[in-house]
């Protein structure tokens, strides 16, 4: 499932094939990925327009145009790719945005849990974004401390609301508790401020070195790297890793580090 670190690698996939380029034309391939707007209402409001600085937030993304903004989410398994307008389009290719003769965006996605989105102004764009939280790489300690600190629930089900954290998901969530020592069940609200200070220390460090790699890299010398190991262990003690299941997510964790 595309997190933080995946819908960071997208921007700069829009960036590099599609800022300050023209949307020529747009092609709906399937109107299934297509949220509150229809394929001609889509044209109409994006072709002659140029993508300007793409945005960020949480798992969003925000193509703008200087005019509508497009919105991207990528749900468990949508990516953007760059292509050849030439090329035959791949099965799970959706929308494709021609932005020049040798450059065509491609939004693809196979099993179409999410989609596309379209703003016409601010307004529009943060009613669309009104529930999420902050973003996880630029919340302050601050806001952080106080999010956490408000909620009964626990750990591992609050970093990945997205209405108090937006951009964690099930692999980062398990990453950072990993680093910080803390076992996921745990409530929120009993956290010590060193605790806090020390969770957020790790998620940023986890989520810098994640964006840096374009993902949640299955490192050896992370959790991500053996919890599907066929007898996972822990990569810093060597204990048997734990597995269950909270809020529905697969969760994986060391019973002595954590």
């Amino acid at each position: 499932m595309p997190e933080l670190p995946d819908v960071e690698g997208f921007r700069e996939v829009l960036t590099s094939c599609a800022k300050g380029r023209t949307i020529q034309r747009v092609d709906v391939r399937d109107t299934g990925v297509l949220h509150g707007v229809s394929t001609r209402q889509l044209r109409d409001a994006l072709e002659g327009r140029r993508f300007t600085e793409p945005e960020r937030h949480g798992k969003w993304l925000l193509a703008r145009t200087g005019g509508p903004t497009l919105l991207l989410h990528f749900g468990m398994t949508g990516r953007l790719v760059c292509a050849h307008p030439d090329d035959a389009p791949a099965a799970h290719d959706r929308v494709l945005f021609t932005v020049a003769r040798d450059r065509q965006l491609r939004f693809r996605d196979q099993r179409k849990l999410q989609g596309l989105w379209l703003a016409h102004d601010e307004s529009e764009v943060a009613a669309l974004l009104a529930r999420q939280g902050p973003d996880a790489l630029a919340v302050s300690r601050e806001e952080f401390e106080a999010a956490l600190s408000a909620r009964r629930g626990s750990l591992k089900t609050t970093l990945t609301d997205q209405s108090v954290l937006a951009g964690l998901g099930n692999l980062l969530a398990d990453e950072i508790l990993w680093r910080a020592g803390l076992h996921p069940t745990r409530r929120a609200s009993d956290l010590t401020e060193a605790d806090r200070h020390r969770l957020y220390t790790h998620m940023h460090h986890t989520l810098r070195s994640a964006v840096t790699a374009g993902c949640v890299p299955p490192r050896d010398a992370w959790l991500t790297g053996h919890r599907d190991d066929p007898a996972p262990a822990c990569p810093r003690c060597g204990t048997s890793l734990r597995r269950s299941r909270m809020g529905g997510r697969g969760t994986v964790w060391c019973p002595r580090c954590q």
